[in-house]
């Protein structure tokens, strides 16, 4: 599997726009496009995890499963097409969560689109986030990544 994106492209510098206000930002949602799923792929899930946050497990920043098959991208800023569903992330809320790392250097987000046997993953709707991710790594055929940094601007 392939992704990418032409607003974070890989080993780049998230631009602020994608990082959350307390850092200056507009928490834009970020445009991905992916290919090259398995064979079987009958649904998507994306997750954005930054393993550098001082908190022993990291930071979720984004869930969002049962994207249909035939879905290959999102926009950026654009909502996720129904019957999409997503998890609440690290902050406490639903959806795409940016950037805002403490000061200091620059921390690392890997985005991951993951290729799913089934339209809808097994997961009741007021599953935990980790369940759900759990599930969702047990279960997937193949999956892609990439890496961008951002670094808090007041560092």
């Amino acid at each position: 599997m392939k992704l990418e994106s032409t607003g974070i492209p890989a080993d780049s510098e998230i631009d602020l726009r994608f990082a959350e206000p307390g850092v200056g930002g507009r928490n834009v949602t970020p445009d991905l496009t992916w290919s090259d799923a398995p064979e079987g792929t009958k649904s998507f899930a994306i997750t954005c995890y930054d393993p550098d946050a001082p908190t022993g497990s990291g930071w979720w920043h984004w869930l969002a499963i049962d994207i249909p098959a035939d879905v290959t991208s999102i926009g950026e800023g654009e909502p996720l097409p129904d019957p999409t569903r997503e998890w609440v992330n690290d902050y406490g809320y639903d959806g795409w969560g940016g950037p805002y790392p403490p000061p200091g250097p620059a921390h690392h987000y890997e985005f991951t689109v993951w290729a799913l046997p089934s339209e809808k993953l097994d997961v009741e709707d007021d599953a935990s986030s980790a369940w759900t991710r759990m599930v969702l790594m047990g279960e997937a055929l193949g999956k892609a990544s990439f890496v961008a940094t951002f670094a808090n601007p007041t560092s």
